[in-house]
């Protein structure tokens, strides 16, 4: 988070500054080096540019990552999760949040944690497209939180209950009382229910093409921490026809890589840090940090693993499942041990994104991921037999110029198996199907201004982060008519990118724009409208990266599961909000309606 104080309009003197942008790197493969081209679009000038102090993670000196060795654990594979029982002729699933022990990697102790069904990482559902199913979650977690609570933010205030639980499956169109809403929280046996609780069994229509999705912990108030507890990172894939038709690796050659960053102490204990005191101004939260940046990468909850592979083509279903943190990731050329050699690997094939399939493959030699983000990738390591690749990690923190810490390291993949057959699997040339919805079919055009509160110099804490100046519990002021197609501009006027989420719907980008800070209000753009990345555009996405001083417009219809009924004036509650998990813990996150 980036320091400045805001006024009335969210925007204050220290934010009425751009900053000297870190920018590097050329244009690779097809154009394409994730997220840099479009940033040196957006900010031509970097020289004429100030510098911004950012807010950074409370600064932790004796974590076990000064004396871990990477990549001596293997990656797991998540398990799928099976049933056996029905409900209502659906297939039904009780899936219960449990504490356990885990090993994460071979030099430290069991570490504590919270998982789904007790397993971390969470297990992966595989289900058909419009074939529905139901889960019943199930809160079986202790009374006492192991992790720090700040009672004074929104919806953690006492009396409210320490450990509660609401289940989030993002990227799903669902009805509101299946889509976890932040309010419709429950404790252990379901005792204690926040005040939009409504059912125990959540129903998920899966009438959307093969895609990603991903389930998480949304519960208001401590979503950052069930996360971090374990409670964030597991898979959902809906498979269908078009795709099976499609011959993409498949089985044990698709795998789903689940990417967090963590702190741990020497005892295999996780560390969250908690806010540094001594500021004056008491609107500063004690406990609640604005962001967090590990010093330890976790892939399916091993710290550095390596994964050992065949020289054939491998489909990679990646998740950006960290609390804030983004990842620049490049395949090095590498030693067993990870050591880079100085040469490229393999290209990245991206041929999906959060909604389903890209119209074609786009080949990319880096790949820029923010939180909450998924990216279907197919690697082929044929012709590398015997070579090392360390997937590695340059994406500042805050993205896209602080200064915090950043991990270079994520994984390894070791070309040492032999090939079990020969690889018959394909990367067509044409993948899907991406209508571009119309502009000129939007009916309306909506503003969402992204600001951040600080505390006076020379502290200059963070308070809280706002959309539109509004508070979580303030009236709702964003309510789309079923069925109808809109335009949301998001203004953000601080100094880091912010991924923004959209309960409900895919939608689409349609372009980014920067703005002159220092004469905001009122929008005044220095620069043409730039056009997504090719990764982006055409393209179905739930959640879209929304840089500095910049504006970033998406179109979406607003349709409702199918078999709503919506009376008219009927309202169905969903929300949108800064996928940075401390962020919207702490009034970055907004209610809408959906108006029959």
């Amino acid at each position: 988070m980036a320091r400045g104080k805001t006024s009335g309009n969210g925007v204050g003197p220290d934010a009425k500054r751009r900053r000297l942008l870190k920018i590097g790197g050329a244009v690779g493969v097809g154009g394409a080096v994730g997220g840099t081209a479009l940033l040196t679009a957006l900010f031509p000038h970097p020289a004429h540019t100030q510098a911004r102090h950012h807010h950074r993670t409370p600064v932790q000196d004796n974590t076990a990552a000064r004396w871990l060795t990477k990549f001596v654990d293997r990656l797991p594979i998540p398990s799928t999760i099976t049933t056996n029982q029905t409900l209502n002729g659906v297939p039904f699933y009780d899936v219960r949040m449990r504490p356990l022990q885990e090993k994460l990697h071979r030099d430290l102790p069991p570490t504590a944690l919270w998982g789904f069904n007790g397993l971390y990482p969470a297990p992966t559902f595989e289900v058909r497209r419009g074939r529905p199913i139901a889960v019943k979650w199930e809160n079986n977690l202790p009374g006492r939180h192991f992790l720090p609570i700040d009672p004074t933010i929104h919806g953690a205030e006492p009396p409210t209950p320490d450990v509660r639980t609401v289940v989030h499956l993002h990227g799903s169109k669902s009805m509101p009382d299946s889509d976890g809403y932040p309010e419709a929280w429950f404790t252990n046996g379901f005792r204690q229910t926040g005040p939009f609780f409504t059912t125990q069994t959540y129903h998920y229509p899966n009438d959307q093409q093969a895609t990603g999705l991903w389930y998480h912990d949304h519960a208001l108030g401590i979503t950052r921490l069930n996360n971090y507890a374990g409670l964030g990172g597991g898979s959902y894939f809906i498979r269908d026809d078009h795709e099976d038709s499609l011959g993409l690796p498949s089985g044990r050659y698709e795998i789903p890589l689940e990417i967090q960053d963590r702190f741990f102490n020497s005892d295999g204990s996780l560390l969250y840090p908690v806010q540094t005191p001594g500021d004056p101004d008491t609107r500063v939260p004690p406990i609640w940090i604005p962001e967090f940046f590990g010093d330890t990468v976790l892939v399916n909850g091993k710290i550095w693993p390596f994964l050992e592979v065949e020289p054939r083509k491998y489909r990679f279903r990646v998740l950006n499942a960290s609390n804030s943190r983004f990842y620049r990731m490049t395949l090095q050329e590498s030693a067993d041990t990870g050591q880079v050699l100085g040469r490229p690997g393999p290209v990245f094939h991206q041929i999906g994104s959060d909604g389903g399939l890209l119209p074609a493959p786009v080949t990319r030699t880096q790949l820029l991921i923010a939180p909450a983000e998924r990216q279907d990738v197919v690697i082929d390591f044929s012709g590398f037999r015997g070579k090392s690749f360390v997937l590695t990690n340059d994406a500042p923190a805050p993205f896209p110029d602080g200064a915090d810490v950043v991990p270079p390291d994520i994984m390894v993949f070791r070309v040492n198996q032999p090939l079990q057959d020969q690889d018959r699997s394909r990367l067509p040339a044409t993948l899907n199907t991406v209508p571009l919805i119309s502009p000129a079919s939007s009916v309306q055009t909506r503003d969402l201004v992204l600001s951040e509160l600080d505390s006076a110099p020379p502290f200059e804490n963070p308070i809280m982060a706002m959309i539109n100046d509004a508070h979580w519990d303030d009236p709702v002021t964003e309510s789309p008519k079923a069925g109808s197609i809109e335009i949301w501009r998001i203004i953000n006027t601080t100094g880091d990118a912010h991924p923004i989420h959209i309960h409900l719907v895919q939608f689409q980008i349609l372009d980014r724009q920067h703005f002159d800070i220092t004469r905001y209000p009122p929008l005044v753009f220095d620069q043409p409208p730039q056009a997504p990345e090719n990764n982006e555009r055409p393209a179905w996405k739930d959640t879209v990266l929304s840089y500095p001083e910049t504006v970033t417009r998406v179109i979406a219809r607003y349709d409702l599961p199918p078999g709503a009924n919506a009376r008219p004036g009927q309202k169905f509650r969903y929300v949108y909000h800064c996928h940075i998990l401390e962020h919207e813990e702490n009034e970055m996150m907004r209610p809408y309606d959906v108006v029959g």
